[in-house]
């Protein structure tokens, strides 16, 4: 999976040992990720949070946008993202679900709003219609409300 990137240089091999050492950044986003101190030490926290998470839908949404937002490795973080929340989706009885290249766009713009803007309603719409779409029309229920 990241062989180009190390072919080509973009990489090194030892980039793919465990969390990065470096600080990354985000091609045509305002989001910074925490620097990699920051983000080691967010790593176990954000694992907590998802074993503690008891509503599915909950920890696929907030599964894929933590992971990618505290962006952990040098690369591939996006695909990790949305591999880790497909295998939340499963584990929580919902279909594999991919995000179309033609969906892009509006996939980024609804991160982008989570991670800067602050309002993760977007993103939870964009993966719900997704979901909805595999379902029939089922789609993911309603994400349970902070008291």
């Amino acid at each position: 999976m990241f062989a180009p990137s190390v072919t080509a240089g973009l990489l090194r091999p030892a980039d793919l040992a465990g969390y990065r050492n470096g600080q990354v950044y985000i091609r045509a986003s305002m989001h910074v990720p925490p620097n990699y101190h920051a983000a080691r030490e967010a790593m176990p926290a954000f694992f907590e949070l998802l074993a503690a998470e008891a509503h599915p839908a909950v920890r696929v949404v907030l599964g894929h946008f933590l992971f990618v937002y505290i962006h952990p490795y040098m690369d591939g973080n996006g695909r990790m993202g949305r591999f880790l929340m497909n295998v939340m989706l499963a584990a929580g009885g919902y279909p594999w679900t991919v995000i179309p290249i033609e969906s892009r766009k509006a996939y980024m713009e609804a991160l982008e709003r989570a991670s800067v803007g602050q309002d993760i309603a977007p993103f939870i719409g964009f993966l719900a219609k997704l979901v909805n779409r595999r379902l029939g029309g089922g789609g993911l229920p309603d994400i349970p409300q902070a008291d």
